[in-house]
């Protein structure tokens, strides 16, 4: 019995709520946005962009009332069309400014350019809102979505922006891959599991 349904378009305010608290003393994604009290309404800006395309695939999951939510991209797809790629940073800058747009959009750079070459699905974002932290919702909603992979036989590659993540997801079958240091010296993990035995 699981509770985890997919995410729809009426979700979407409630995701970014969720990815909003979850990420908000991140280690990368918190000093990402400096004014700390600017940073919950400036980060929204991005999730939205980020949780808003994602929908158009069945893979966006979700606890029952959105307490926690994970994001996969199905292998062959894309985190952003051209066109939400090319409009992020402007987007950010207006809500930030033009430096802090830019040292966001480097991150996603060096992410991008460490991907494997070979298909996989992409969990982009896992987050839980802080107010339902230490339920297990986010381990347990990553399990489902693994399971669901799993049906389909599928590789799943990760970002971990937050080293106290890495044994959790080390537990469900990750194994650490590549470190990316960002311009703000925050070690950031790549994570592979590979794809279920039968």
């Amino acid at each position: 019995m699981t509770s985890a349904r997919v995410a729809t378009s009426a979700d979407l305010d409630a995701v970014v709520a969720t990815f909003t608290s979850a990420f908000f003393h991140d280690p990368v994604w918190g000093p990402a946005f400096p004014d700390e009290r600017r940073r919950a309404e400036q980060a929204a800006v991005m999730w939205r962009v980020y949780a808003g395309s994602a929908l158009r695939y069945p893979w966006t999951l979700v606890t029952p009332e959105v307490e926690a939510a994970a994001v996969f991209i199905p292998p062959g797809g894309v985190e952003l069309t051209e066109e939400e790629a090319a409009g992020l940073e402007g987007r950010l800058a207006g809500v930030t400014d033009a430096g802090t747009a830019r040292a966001i959009t480097v991150v996603g750079e060096q992410f991008e350019a460490v991907h494997p070459a070979e298909p996989f699905f992409y969990l982009t974002i896992l987050g839980t809102h802080a107010d339902h932290r230490g339920k297990g919702l986010g381990m347990r909603l990553l399990a489902e979505g693994l399971a669901r992979v799993d049906v389909v036989g599928a590789p799943v590659y990760l970002e971990s922006t937050n080293p106290a993540n890495n044994k959790r997801y080390e537990s469900v079958g990750f194994v650490a891959r590549d470190e990316i240091v960002t311009a703000g010296g925050q070690v950031v993990t790549t994570m592979w599991r590979p794809p279920a035995t039968r």
